[in-house]
């Protein structure tokens, strides 16, 4: 990994890219699933808020890191509920991350080649695709579960590049994620960075000792 605190941007030839909190707002996703859905899921069991998140914290605990954590499907059998449709009926909350469609835009013209790695379910992409066209800034986008591994398995990144061929000494990663950034260093990403505020409604997280924007667009 290199250590330089600026990218040598003729260094890198592509350039992964995560959707939730390094260029659409966390905030909807810590909403949706820490409000939104235990407020469902008491309605639907007739029960208060308070226990409705009593029950659904140790389920979420248990899976973090799967890909049942991130399996819209899983969690509508698990809880009873029409996740898809409930995230459909939501999307007006889903927004950019302040800079990021600046960073896009601005990456396009580069002439890397621009790839969205995300470990959300094909259909909540679908579902945030339509609503910000997020894909039509990129050459090729993936979602982790047809690989069967999360970004932060190891399985995950050989499968891609199977997919998606790329050198990775000379590719450029962001994420959010710590869990994910370090098996992408473990698998030899060259360029590594990484976001302090994935939620425009929290203060900035640690990152480590990862190099770290406050905002993608501070890449530019």
């Amino acid at each position: 990994m290199h250590a330089a605190a600026t990218l040598d941007w003729s260094a890198i030839d592509t350039v992964l890219l995560d959707m939730d909190g390094t260029l659409l707002d966390l905030r909807f996703d810590n909403w949706f699933w820490r409000e939104h859905i235990p407020d469902r899921y008491a309605l639907a069991r007739g029960i208060s808020a308070d226990q409705a998140r009593a029950v659904l914290r140790p389920k979420f605990r248990d899976t973090v890191g799967t890909m049942q954590w991130y399996c819209i499907d899983h969690w509508s059998r698990e809880l009873e509920l029409d996740v898809a449709t409930i995230k459909h009926a939501a999307r007006e909350r889903l927004g950019f991350l302040p800079g990021a469609q600046e960073f896009l835009v601005r990456l396009a013209a580069s002439g890397k080649r621009r790839i969205l790695i995300t470990n959300a379910h094909p259909t909540t992409l679908a579902i945030k695709n339509r609503h910000v066209d997020l894909e039509r800034h990129f050459d090729a986008s993936y979602s982790t579960h047809p690989f069967a591994a999360p970004k932060e398995d190891r399985a995950f990144w050989p499968r891609l590049r199977a997919a998606e061929p790329f050198e990775p000494e000379r590719t450029l990663f962001v994420d959010d994620s710590l869990a994910v950034l370090d098996c992408a260093r473990d698998y030899g990403i060259g360029w590594l960075r990484a976001v302090r505020c994935p939620d425009s409604s929290r203060p900035p997280q640690a990152t480590g000792d990862y190099r770290a924007v406050d905002r993608i667009a501070e890449l530019l």
